[in-house]
């Protein structure tokens, strides 16, 4: 028998099943809104842990191990009594027979909830998809740490001063946080690190460019925050090209809608993402950026028992007429909000809209240096570094991995060390797993 046909095997209930499809920031904040509660919750993923994507940009520059920023989904709901963990790929879904089809088997619901996410988008640019690497999961983060670390080692050996070049260059293409981030660490790795490890050549041979097709880096927070990371990141010697758009790479050559040519091996594709899940879903439903279009409520209204939180969902609004902003405390918001909402629905209590709180944002640019929007107050320089690395701390799953981080920072501040340069495998891009 096919497996996806085949029935997964789940505990029996007598409660309502709600399936949550996704364990990123909205679905973890809907299982802890439902713990214990007169509902069984099957959680299905593809990665049997939760992984904090902010910190992603660390683990490709051999700031963290991986494993400080992932936390298994069973040891974050040991003590749940009505939680279900199925490790699998939700490949469609049947609204008309209330069923979930995953590569393991399929599984009936009553409740269905779509916190998928997003994966990079690289616009249809096929060449420049199959030769560089996004980084939306901590398998790209090591992808680019092992690629990053290879081609150091070879620029070591070659004598070829073109070759050596391109492999010390790099390119990060989206002047997002993650962009911006990247960049920064990017910098510090190259003005620390490279002179300790690397004495074979000068670290001015290793070459930044950060590029954005727009007029200005960090676009959805304020003008002093996208200037203020102008200015922090071209004191790094970071080359931040504005207005530029790539159009094309080969893995060696990067060109720009310009006409300009870069030459590097390394490129890092920030740029944007795009929706993704399962099939099953009406095109009707289904608007710009990939994303699926939902009511205040979450629900799409097609289908009364199926729900859409996070990056995925697209709240259209007149006061969010683009939907909301893909970024992770949406996804905490609405997981929260969800989990009420379904309570109250299977009591047949009255339900409220979703509004959106904006706690503010924050990134950083490298070390003592981060940008802080935080509703009428704008600051940045170390007290918003500071702020950054609080907050992140304290939203990393685990005890353990709190202390982890913390060490790690604290050892890097008054050394700018960065331990984890290890090469554990051979990289090559064509055998990549995105």
């Amino acid at each position: 028998m096919n497996p996806g046909t085949a029935q997964m095997c789940l505990p029996k209930t007598t409660y309502p099943r709600i399936v949550i499809v996704g364990g990123g920031f909205a679905g973890l904040a809907l299982v802890k809104g439902l713990r214990n509660k007169a509902v069984q919750v099957v959680l299905i993923d593809r990665n049997n842990f939760h992984q904090f994507q902010p910190l992603l940009y660390q683990v490709a520059t051999s700031g963290l191990e991986p494993d400080s920023i992932v936390f298994p989904f069973r040891k974050q709901f040991s003590g749940y009594k009505n939680v279900v963990f199925r490790m699998a790929s939700v490949e469609k879904i049947e609204p008309s027979t209330n069923t979930v089809f995953t590569d393991k088997g399929a599984m009936q619901y009553d409740f269905l909830v779509l916190a998928t996410g997003t994966t990079t988008n690289f616009f249809g640019l096929e060449k420049v998809e199959e030769n560089s690497l996004g980084l939306k999961n901590i398998r790209n983060s090591l992808n680019i740490r092992h690629m990053m670390l290879q081609n150091l080692e070879q620029a070591a050996i070659t004598c070829n001063e073109e070759e050596r070049d391109a492999l010390t260059n790099f390119v990060i293409v989206g002047g997002g946080p993650a962009g911006v981030e990247m960049a920064g660490a990017l910098a510090e790795f190259c003005r620390y690190i490279l002179p300790k490890d690397y004495p074979e050549y000068p670290h001015s041979v290793m070459r930044i460019y950060l590029i954005e097709a727009s007029d200005k880096l960090l676009s959805s927070m304020s003008a002093k925050a996208s200037s203020k990371s102008l200015e922090y990141l071209r004191k790094m010697k970071v080359e931040v090209l504005l207005n530029e758009a790539v159009t094309g790479y080969d893995g060696t050559l990067v060109t720009t809608k310009s006409g300009r040519k870069i030459i590097a091996n390394n490129l890092v594709w920030t740029a944007g993402v795009k929706g993704q899940f399962p099939e099953g879903i009406d095109n009707e439903q289904i608007v710009t950026g990939n994303r699926i279009r939902v009511n205040e409520y979450l629900n799409i209204e097609k289908y009364s028992n199926i729900f859409v939180m996070g990056d995925l969902a697209a709240v259209i609004t007149k006061e969010s007429p683009k939907g909301h902003p893909q970024v992770a405390q949406v996804a905490i918001q609405q997981g929260k909000y969800l989990a009420k909402t379904l309570l109250r629905i299977l009591d047949n209590k009255p339900i409220e809209p979703f509004r959106y709180k904006d706690k503010g944002s924050l990134a950083t640019v490298g070390k003592r240096r981060a940008i802080a929007d935080l509703g009428r107050f704008r600051f940045a320089g170390f007290f918003a570094w500071i702020l950054w690395s609080v907050v992140h701390i304290m939203s990393i799953s685990g005890f353990k991995n709190k202390l982890v981080v913390g060490i790690n920072w604290l050892i890097s501040y008054f050394t700018y060390e960065k331990s984890n340069r290890l090469i554990i495998r051979n990289f090559k891009m064509k055998n990549r797993r995105k």
